[in-house]
This record gives structure tokens, sequence and C-alpha cells, in this order.
């Protein structure tokens, strides 16, 4: 099961005791990934963005489970001003910031490496060569197994990877953008402004890759495909086009829209993050639906 568990609300609008039960019943049911940053959830009052990894430090810790998980975290989007909910003091992807940041999550999560470890948000400030040799640093002394990229454009993405292979650098082998069985409308702007949306050029540029995966948060519109209200900003025809096949294919195979959504999503080499706040949740979206080639090719097929 490729599945990873989001954890932003753990230690805030989540208890721990809350957490923990998730954290436990994921574990138990063969999840593995655990996708976190040093920033979750900054933007709740009260907050300072060392919730989520704290959480899942002490659940570690007591569970004595760290071989058995992948851990995954992330910097850059961090603000340095306190109080501010808006990312405009993010710390950027300097040399300087990225060695205090991974120290931080070391410290918080209670852990010597973490197993992916990503480069939050853009930072154009500073010159990719740099961003590139620090991650790597980070790699070679062994504080980071694997390194990504997440919301990052795609041509940003190629750039930081070819310019660490020829300087004999680590290389970003994984991406984290926004992406789901239906897609806002093209060119729309989302209200989501630190958000990037993967696009026809993205998927084209991972299939070409044989050492890219991406991971796509989002993936089930916060609950639309269980009946909340799609943003407006999914109200056009192709939604319409996609969710018939989509009701189509999952009355045939007695599954719910969430179930086949992850599995559409997994068909395709794609790690879907879920995030809930219930056994119950977290139960249905683990529960594994099988799609055929013919019925994959359905969903594929709308516009």
């Amino acid at each position: 099961m490729r599945i990873a568990l989001g954890t932003i609300p753990f230690g805030t609008t989540l208890d721990e005791k809350t957490s923990f039960a998730i954290l436990d019943r994921f574990a138990e049911r063969g999840g593995t990934i655990i996708d976190t940053s040093n920033n979750y959830p900054f933007w709740i009052e009260g907050a300072t963005g060392d919730e989520s990894e704290i959480t899942i430090g002490r659940w570690l810790a007591t569970r004595r489970n760290r071989d058995r998980m992948t851990i995954s975290t992330k910097c850059g989007a961090r603000p340095t001003v306190p109080g501010d909910r808006t990312m405009g003091s993010a710390e950027g992807l300097s040399a300087p910031v990225i060695r205090a940041a991974v120290e931080g999550s070391l410290r918080r999560l209670g852990v010597e490496h973490v197993d992916v470890y990503w480069a939050h948000i853009e930072d154009r400030s500073v010159p990719l060569e740099e961003t590139v040799a620090v991650l790597d640093e980070l790699v070679q002394a062994g504080l980071a197994r694997e390194i990504g990229a997440s919301n990052h454009a795609t041509w940003r993405l190629e750039r930081a990877r070819s310019l660490a292979t020829a300087r004999g650098c680590t290389r970003y082998t994984h991406l984290q953008l926004r992406h789901s069985y239906l897609r806002p409308r093209p060119g729309v702007r989302l209200p989501e402004s630190g958000h990037v949306q993967v696009g026809e050029e993205t998927l084209d540029y991972v299939r070409s890759e044989d050492d890219l995966t991406l991971w796509v948060y989002t993936s089930l519109l916060n609950g639309a495909y269980a009946g909340k209200p799609l943003p407006e900003h999914y109200d056009h025809p192709g939604t319409t086009r996609r969710l018939a096949v989509l009701d189509e294919v999952t009355a045939e195979l007695g599954a719910t829209r969430n179930q086949v959504v992850l599995a559409w999503l997994q068909t395709q080499g794609i790690v879907p993050i879920v995030g809930v706040s219930s056994i119950a949740q977290l139960d249905e979206l683990l529960t594994e639906v099988k799609l055929d080639d013919e019925s994959a090719a359905r969903l594929d097929a709308p516009a």
C-alpha cells in the first residue's frame, strides 16, 4: 500500500490521544509513510508550527517503531515572524536556514534522520546551486535519505535535477504537488496561494523519469467526493463528465468514490497523501480497491 498519512492537524485540532489512535490504526493496517512539515499548522491561531512533528515524535518514541516507518518532513515555508499566518515571512531555502531547519525537525521528531526531506516551497531569491549543495550535504551526513521538491514549477525541478547531476550531488527524487481525479478549470488561480497544481507537463515529465516519484496532496478534495461542496474552481463541464464515470465505476466495484480515486492514483505510481480526523475515515481510505485496466482506462478518458 503506497498511501501517505497527512498529519497537519496532529497536536492542534486533533489532540494527542486522537492523533496517536489514528497513527496506531494506520500502522496496524500496514501503513508506513507519514508526511509532515516543520510548519504544520502555523496558520491556526495559537499554533507555532511545531505541533505535528512533536506529536509524531512522541508517538514514535512510545511505540518504538521508527524502523518500520518512512518519515517525510519539509523546510522552507516556516514563518520567521511570530504570528505571521500568511507565509509572507517564510524562512526560505538558503544553506544556513536548511541546516538549522533539519536539526529542528530531527529534534522534534526524535529521530537521527528523515527518509524524505523536502524543499517545501520555491525560494527564487537563493541560487539553486546553494540549495542543491546543502541538500546533498544533508544526505552525505546521513540526516536525510532522499530529497524532494514540493510546490515547485516543473522547469525548476528539472533545472535543479540537472544541476545536481552535473555537480555530482543528490538529485530530487520526489515531487509533491496538488492533484486529484477532478481538476480545476484550466488557468484558474487557486485560492490557496501556496498550492501548485499538477498539470499535463508535470505528469509527462514524471512518467519520463525513472527515479522520480510523485506525491499528491488534497487528493480527496477535502471531503468533496464524500458529499462536501466542490470549490467553485471545479465548476466546469469536465467535472461533470468525470464524476459520471467515477460514479459508474464506484457502483460496479461496490466501493466509495474516495476508494476509487485513491486506487486510480496508485495505478499511476502516484503516492496519495490523505488526511483524516477519525478511525472510521481512515479505515475507509485504507480499504484497497483493485482497478482493472478497462476501469482505469474509462476513468482516464473524460476530459
